[in-house]
């Protein structure tokens, strides 16, 4: 991944004041973007966010399993996948999320937990992905039993599949103790009309949904009601599965990159995630430390303003 060159293009003074004092708190933005992170990057500590609905914060980075904890029974693998863990924690993560759609993620995050000693902060995020709702038990305490914890923090309706049926579960769930918020989750586009009926509808803590750099069609209608129902997001696909940084990787990083405090275009594509006031948290997947500590970096220092971020989307849509 490349850092920004030398004679890379950089804003000219005046823009470059412009765009920081946003950052930092101009008057005109502070009721409608996230300030309070700003001030949190200001005194050099993790960015977080609160979820609605109780208040808790979570850093505003987290991390996703898809594929890259799916590696069976291998041990040298296993251990890999702790290593990642480990370093995840040291650099104040908390939501790690995962699936029963996602092979062997789940033991493998369980192999991690186990091996770190159960780190108290841990927020688990996990999903239930089964059709007949009726065994819909069966399976997340199966996913319970793979993690080692004693309950999940959130339970998502993965890929809204039956969610009719395993929404009553997963509150009365909530409701008796054995659950501490109830959400439901799409990575694809074309489920957004009925994602949106069910914020409308249902009374959920958390919906998960796609957003990036190129992939903004969450901007429009679904982050917006996210705000107006007190619904917390999580973000997946922050990189397309990856594609996103391998585009970016052959140019060079714009001047305003090292203004909001980026070395990489990853910590570029997580911080125009997370910089939107109705992200909660976004949840890149790795399987290397190097990559899980660049992908932190992205929840500390400046965050981008509404104006740096409509031209960090039209410059990539460019390139």
């Amino acid at each position: 991944m490349k850092t920004r060159s030398a004679n890379a293009s950089s804003l000219p003074a005046p823009g470059r004041r412009r765009w920081l004092g946003g950052a930092l708190g101009a008057a005109a933005l502070a009721s409608a973007w996230p300030m309070v992170s700003n001030a949190q990057a200001a005194a050099g500590s993790v960015i977080t966010r609160r979820i609605p609905s109780s208040g808790e914060v979570l850093p505003v980075v987290g991390l996703g399993s898809w594929i890259t904890f799916n590696v069976g029974n291998d041990p040298q693998a296993r251990d890999a996948c702790a290593e990642v863990v480990r370093a995840f924690f040291a650099a104040g993560g908390r939501v790690i999320d995962s699936s029963p759609m996602y092979g062997s993620s789940q033991p493998a995050i369980g192999h991690a937990l186990a091996k770190l000693k159960h780190p108290a902060s841990l927020f688990s995020a996990e999903k239930v992905w089964i059709g007949d709702a009726s065994r819909g038990a069966t399976q997340m305490e199966a996913s319970r039993a793979f993690w080692g914890v004693p309950r999940f923090d959130l339970m998502q309706v993965h890929n809204l599949l039956s969610w009719e049926d395993h929404l009553p579960r997963l509150f009365e769930m909530k409701a008796s103790g054995r659950l501490r918020y109830v959400g439901i989750s799409t990575s694809e586009g074309r489920r957004h009309v009925e994602l949106e009926r069910i914020m409308r509808t249902q009374r959920i803590d958390f919906v998960q949904l796609t957003h990036n750099l190129l992939d903004r069609e969450a901007e429009q209608r679904l982050l917006p009601l996210a705000q107006e129902r007190g619904i917390a997001v999580l973000v997946n696909r922050p990189f397309r599965q990856g594609a996103l940084l391998d585009q970016l990787a052959r140019h060079p990083l714009p001047g305003w990159a090292a203004d909001i405090g980026c070395d990489s275009w990853a910590q570029v594509a997580l911080k125009f995630v997370v910089s939107h006031p109705g992200v909660t948290c976004a949840i890149p997947a790795t399987s290397q430390v190097a990559h899980l500590r660049k992908n932190m970096g992205a929840a500390s220092g400046l965050l981008p303003d509404a104006a740096l971020r409509t031209r960090m989307a039209r410059e990539v849509a460019a390139l």
